[in-house]
């Protein structure tokens, strides 16, 4: 597992903070005392960089590539919690109460990263209610995704969590609902609580009765087609 990272580079401009989502509506005077204080740092592929129960020293925000949200055990037996993509953050969290990291976060390509540390973090958002605001706006979204996705695992077959994710990962462009991210089936499995062979299983069925189609390497859904979620079929 590769744990090397390039050496920190200061100087995020006011155009790339424009850009993420985070910084939305933070006045220019503000973004620039962040661009001071902020520094970009590249990750290798599957490099971790940060890990579950070390102390939480800073904020990361992906400005390229792509990052998973995990926790193992003993075994090493994984559950993703989450897939990250650029102008997401994290470590926000563990800014604001003061806990060590709650999961390891892994990048699953080459990663382009915006770091500001914790002092300089509560800092901009002592000075900044837009600031604070959005990363309310973020801690209730997740929030929001934790309790709908405790409810699938609950309710739902396979089947129903497999189109929940798809949808749920799915952004529109120019009229048809598309997956930019790359989601490998074994990592499908460990966010859904299933095997990876069920999982094949499922997706060459929604593939075959043409829910969704690969193209070049994206998946595409169908919309007028896609099953919605089902719920699990009692026991009796």
């Amino acid at each position: 597992m590769n744990t090397q990272v390039e050496q920190p580079r200061r100087g995020p401009s006011l155009t790339l903070l424009h850009s993420i989502p985070i910084f939305a509506g933070v006045p220019d005077a503000q973004l620039e005392q962040i661009a001071k204080v902020a520094f970009h740092r590249r990750v290798p592929r599957l490099t971790t960089i940060v890990r579950a129960g070390d102390s939480t020293d800073s904020l990361y925000v992906l400005i390229s590539g792509g990052a998973k949200v995990l926790n193992s055990d003993e075994e090493g037996r994984e559950v993703i919690l989450t897939l990250l993509g650029p102008g997401e953050f994290f470590g926000e969290m563990g800014l604001i109460d003061g806990s060590p990291r709650s999961a390891d976060v892994m990048s699953t390509e080459t990663c382009e990263l915006l770091v500001i540390t914790k002092n300089d973090f509560k800092r901009c958002l002592a000075e900044n209610f837009d600031l604070c605001l959005n990363i309310m706006k973020s801690l209730v979204q997740r929030l929001r995704e934790a309790d709908r996705n405790i409810e699938s695992l609950a309710l739902m077959d396979v089947y129903g969590r497999v189109a929940k994710l798809l949808l749920d990962f799915s952004e529109e462009e120019r009229g048809e609902r598309i997956i930019r991210r790359r989601l490998t089936k074994q990592d499908i499995a460990k966010m859904i609580g299933a095997s990876r062979e069920m999982v094949s299983r499922v997706m060459k069925d929604l593939e075959n009765q043409r829910y969704f189609r690969v193209e070049d390497g994206r998946i595409v859904i169908l919309e007028k087609r896609v099953p919605a979620p089902s719920a699990a079929t009692p026991r009796s």
